[in-house]
């Protein structure tokens, strides 16, 4: 569990890389550069652990590209304390990210093997999310409603659940569409009734699946 000089001015590089990139946030650019984000990694990728790609961490899924990481969480304007939903815990990385924003993070993954790894992995690290073993799709109504909402993979359609769960006026950032590739959506709830929808570029994520995988 190293985190070294060295890596610590790997990720000094990868911070200026997705600043330049068009990430302006500051808040998410300290946290970018205080997650140790080889640790996220399997050990085969360590060595490429501060590039700026995604990379694969088993079970079929990856973590994502920082730059994909930072968009999203700029694109949420998180505040502290506030709560945040995560749809899809994957390696544990954004949640870390987001931990360091000072959110109170409450994630959920379908994928019994990564729900382990990554629960265990940031205990270590001393994050304290709240993790779930679920179905994405359902969200997790029992501590609803959500400041802001963040889903880490695909969706082919907007979960309605996870809207109802979505305070009014708070934001929810998927990256909506098929296996081809997504528009990333920032959902906007108006009020009970209306939301309002925009796109912010195209990305690449792995699929957003139903039901649990034990």
């Amino acid at each position: 569990m190293e985190d070294t000089f060295r890596h610590k001015g790997l990720r000094n590089k990868l911070v200026e890389t997705v600043a330049h990139k068009g990430i302006t946030d500051k808040t998410v650019l300290e946290a970018i550069g205080n997650v140790p984000r080889h640790l996220f990694m399997d050990s085969g990728f360590i060595q490429f652990a501060y590039r700026d790609q995604a990379f694969p961490i088993g079970a079929g899924q990856t973590i994502s590209q920082p730059y994909t990481v930072a968009f999203q969480s700029q694109l949420l304007q998180v505040n502290k304390h506030e709560k945040v939903l995560e749809v899809g815990t994957g390696s544990g990385y954004q949640a870390a990210v987001l931990l360091e924003m000072g959110a109170k993070v409450f994630t959920i993954e379908r994928q019994h093997e990564l729900y382990l790894k990554s629960r265990t992995l940031l205990t270590r690290l001393g994050y304290k999310p709240y993790f779930f073993f679920g179905d994405g799709y359902e969200g997790v109504p029992r501590y609803a409603p959500y400041d802001k909402i963040i889903v880490t993979a695909g969706a082919p359609e907007v979960p309605q659940k996870l809207v109802q769960q979505l305070k009014v006026g708070g934001r929810m950032v998927i990256p909506f569409g098929g296996t081809s590739g997504q528009t990333m959506l920032l959902i906007e709830k108006l009020s009970t009734t209306e939301i309002r929808q925009t796109e912010h570029g195209s990305f690449a994520f792995v699929p957003m699946l139903k039901g649990k995988n034990k």
